[in-house]
């Protein structure tokens, strides 16, 4: 089995596809956890947390050694998978911005940076990926009060950086609904939201991004009390959906297919709710008149 690169230039998502197919080659040969644990003479956990990418780096003559036992012996095959190994053992680009990030940030950057698809819903903020540079110094400064100036310059260049991938030739489609509460909230003041609703505006016109508005009037929603959350369709079709949400201490991640499937439907439900993303303009017009 080759493994494929298509991959975004994440390396957390290589090794999970890497692992899913090291899964497939180990199931096809009809080896339990135990079984191909004794070939690294190691325990069955080991075995576990490379299929479910848990380790930080994968070791070649490990995964080599691992391939042998599945039955591959194809040398061509070996040489191709090692290479996608050593592809995988590189770090992203965001690894410069290490002493700003979150201990799951780079777990979150991977998938953003792999996916062909991301849909989320913002309840306070508006989406990290559509912020102007004025509006992110503005919430970042706010999240840390006590953070050195430098610091906060170098948590926007993070994100602006990552926003770099709108501008991809190939960028992911990007669809957004925002909760009223996000635009009505003037971070950084009126003139910066009134320069970042002009900005949700012109993104709207994007073929491969959608923003659509949560207004009041709506009423109650499917998401009032579990607050944002994001869905990731990745590029490789070896990976299942993948969803964020944030928790008190930190991220957590879903990709068991019924909870994705109930994520997947609330944000259906939520975007029949908001106003359709031809009218968006004209809300967001009405919303920054009224600043």
């Amino acid at each position: 089995m080759a493994a494929t690169t298509d991959w975004a230039g994440a390396p957390a998502v290589l090794r999970m596809i890497l692992g899913k197919q090291l899964q497939a080659l180990r199931r096809r040969a009809g080896l339990s956890y135990d079984q191909a644990a004794e070939a690294l003479d190691a325990s069955h956990s080991t075995i576990r947390r490379i299929e479910a990418a848990k380790v930080a780096r994968l070791r070649a003559p490990v995964v080599e050694k691992l391939l042998r036992t599945y039955g591959v012996s194809d040398p061509a095959e070996i040489a191709a998978f090692l290479e996608t190994v050593r592809e995988a053992n590189q770090r992203g680009w965001w690894h410069s911005y290490r002493e700003v990030m979150p201990t799951w940030g780079a777990a979150y950057l991977s998938l953003e940076q792999a996916s062909r698809q991301i849909r989320a819903y913002e309840a306070q903020v508006v989406h990290e990926l559509l912020q102007t540079e004025a509006y992110a110094r503005a919430q970042i400064a706010a999240e840390g009060p006590h953070l050195p100036p430098a610091l906060v310059e170098r948590r926007l260049g993070l994100r602006m950086r990552r926003q770099e991938l709108l501008r991809r030739p190939d960028p992911p489609r990007v669809w957004v609904v925002l909760d009223e509460a996000a635009l009505r909230r003037p971070v950084g003041g009126d003139g910066v939201m009134a320069e970042q609703i002009a900005h949700l505006v012109a993104l709207n016109e994007r073929p491969h991004v959608t923003v659509q508005v949560l207004r009041f009037d709506r009423g109650s929603h499917p998401a009032m009390r579990i607050g944002a959350f994001h869905h990731f369709r990745l590029r490789s079709p070896e990976l299942p959906d993948v969803v964020y949400h944030a928790t008190p201490t930190g991220a957590g991640y879903l990709d068991a297919p019924e909870d994705v499937l109930v994520c997947r439907e609330t944000l259906d439900r939520l975007s029949a709710q908001a106003a359709p993303g031809r009218r968006t303009a004209a809300v967001l017009a009405e919303i920054r008149q009224e600043l």
